[in-house]
């Protein structure tokens, strides 16, 4: 449940970003400077903003921020930050796949670095599970990064017209069955464990 939340904590700065970009171009007046609202580089802003503002409220209230939370925050500032100094929405087209893709790695590179898959390490404290399901279950979120990157990269060069539409829903739909499908996947394997703890 905790990961869940978390997971949707993530889109928050996604969702924001999305409302700005959907907003009809506006110049807005604020401490007398002049602003515009609405439109892909205004968006890329509230996405920085609305970033840091979250990730800043999480690191100070738990003193920490979890390493995909550090790889999310630095892929909205480098992708963003590019899109705004060169006035080109070719770069933040790519935060998407990278992200995911460096997520994905991330995750295939705890097979071999470490003594447990990364989402053992992840959710090993609340959900017990023979070791052969956890690593099963990491290589779904192996695949789940690769295709969800693969995805957007796809969209965001052929289908430009509706891409901020995928890069928000698309990927918000996706992860939500995904981790629907991993809550089943899950509820039909911790009955193997208390069996598993008597043999022990």
């Amino acid at each position: 449940m905790a990961r869940t939340v978390k997971q949707f904590i993530d889109f928050i700065p996604l969702i924001l970003f999305f409302i700005v970009f959907k907003l009809e171009p506006r110049d807005v007046e604020l401490a007398g400077q002049v602003f515009s609202i609405g439109g892909i580089f205004s968006a890329t802003a509230m996405l920085i903003i609305s970033s840091l503002v979250v990730y800043g409220s999480l690191f100070a209230m738990q003193r920490r921020l979890e390493k995909g939370q550090w790889i999310t925050l630095a892929g909205c500032l480098l992708f963003g930050g590019l899109t705004l100094a060169f006035h080109s929405e070719t770069f933040l087209k790519w935060k998407a796949p990278v992200v995911n893709w460096l997520f994905a790695l991330g995750f295939a590179g705890s097979h071999f670095i470490g003594e447990q898959p990364l989402i053992k390490r992840v959710m090993g404290h609340a959900v017990s599970l023979p070791d052969p399901i956890w690593t099963k279950l990491n290589i779904a979120w192996v695949v789940f990064f690769i295709f969800l990157g693969g995805a957007n990269l796809f969209v965001a060069f052929t289908f430009q017209a509706i891409w901020v539409d995928f890069k928000v829903f698309g990927s918000l739909g996706m992860t939500l069955l995904f981790l629907i499908g991993q809550g089943v996947y899950l509820s039909r394997h911790m009955q193997d464990v208390p069996t598993q703890s008597n043999k022990e």
